[in-house]
């Protein structure tokens, strides 16, 4: 089983290759939870997440002839940045096979990295039964983004750079798709001290590893349904799995509601820009998803900072209206000169801004001496959204709350 030997020849081998990132006190997310939290940015690593780490020990490990032959591997969009950026620096053609809907974001770094990208299939799985197809069309040594021993101690060096920098280190929070980089965290700080608490996270979309947690043995879901598709696999990997079980204590799970909430917090609280996956380690301290003591230092690993531009515009309006900071509503109005003033001037007297009105006269859904109105609104939090909606309807109107 994967040792902290592994580990440690591991940070030798990629030492040129990637950087130590920071790892900070947060005061703010201490405040909301009552522990110390510190925050590991991975997101700050070349290419944008912890995944080159694995990538580059896996390729410095290669035999000539599989260097001359090439590499190919699967992935949602981060491993494919780090087998591409790792095979360019030793001289390794790379081939990476991406889910069709990957984002567009990850597809082009993932070119300008060296990598050439195919895209095939609905979801990681499919993608990566087209690699070995490739591995065995073409001879090509298959890059696994988390099954591979080597792998999972070039992720696990984050471990080591969380114990040396924060040695007071109570509980490590760490996201989990297939596994390997829970697995390498873990290996690395119970064997520097046993006492420190691995807990992973999921999200319910794509939560394989509670069920397989529970029973012992590996559970794969039919399919996956997540913002955080950075960890959108069906099942976690043997070998990882191995490894969970001997030497992770916990396994949680958050929603994407609470998912977006955190992204949302992060970029707000902490000016930091993370994906789905970065998120959901803090998501599952702020909405305690485990529990903990107070005072109790947890570090969530932020695992990666690589959101579709799309993506993100979308999660972020979710977080803000899970936070009572968004409201669109819709009503109806009688179709007459200054309808439209009285109802802006209930919502300005409760101090909300409207972002967008959406004012239509010719919709089916009304009478015709009436028109279909939508407003989008800046709140202050969910008692001020109950305030408004209360004074709303005191008034008279129907209001149909849409997000």
């Amino acid at each position: 089983m994967l040792s902290l030997a592994d580990v440690e020849a591991a940070r030798d081998r990629i030492a040129d290759a990637v950087r130590r990132t920071p790892l900070l006190y947060s005061f703010s997310f201490s405040e909301m939870t009552g522990a110390d939290v510190h925050l590991k940015l991975e997101t700050f690593q070349r290419t944008g997440a912890f995944k080159l780490r694995g990538a580059t020990n896996r390729i410095a490990t290669l035999s000539e002839a599989e260097r001359e032959a090439g590499v190919v591997t699967a992935s949602a969009g981060n491993h494919a940045q780090g087998v591409a950026l790792a095979a360019t620096r030793a001289g390794v053609d790379s081939k990476i096979v991406m889910p069709e809907h990957a984002p567009i974001s990850k597809i082009e770094a993932t070119e300008r990295y060296g990598g050439e990208a195919v895209l095939h299939g609905a979801d990681y799985d499919e993608a990566q039964a087209r690699a070995h197809e490739i591995e065995r069309e073409e001879g090509r040594t298959y890059v696994h983004a988390f099954d591979d021993e080597t792998v999972m101690a070039g992720q696990g060096t984050i471990g080591l750079e969380i114990v040396e920098d924060c040695p007071e280190v109570g509980t490590v929070v760490v996201p989990v798709g297939g596994g390997g980089l829970i697995a390498g965290i873990a290996t690395a700080v119970k064997a520097i001290d046993p006492e420190i608490r691995v807990v992973g996270v999921q999200v319910e979309g794509a939560a394989s590893l509670p069920q397989s947690f529970e029973t012992g043995e590996i559970h794969e879901l039919d399919a996956v349904n997540t913002i955080a598709d950075g960890i959108a696999t069906r099942k976690v990997g043997e070998k990882p799995f191995a490894v969970i079980k001997e030497r992770v204590d916990e396994v949680v799970t958050v929603t994407d509601e609470e998912t977006a909430v955190a992204l949302t917090y992060l970029l707000e609280r902490s000016k930091t820009l993370v994906e789905g996956a970065g998120a959901v380690p803090l998501a599952a301290v702020l909405f305690e998803a485990f529990d903990y003591e107070d005072g109790e230092t947890i570090v969530p690993a932020l695992c990666g900072g690589n959101i579709d531009t799309n993506q993100l515009t979308t999660v972020l309006v979710r977080g803000l209206v899970e936070t009572g900071r968004y409201l669109k509503i819709r009503t109806v109005l009688r179709d007459r000169p200054g309808a439209l003033d009285d109802l802006v001037e209930i919502i300005s007297e409760r101090r909300a801004n409207i972002y967008a009105i959406q004012h239509d006269r010719t919709s089916r859904d009304v009478a015709m001496d009436e028109a279909d109105v939508e407003i989008d609104i800046e709140t202050r939090g969910h008692d001020h959204i109950d305030e408004l909606l209360s004074a709303l309807r005191e008034a008279g109107y129907e209001v149909e709350v849409l997000a």
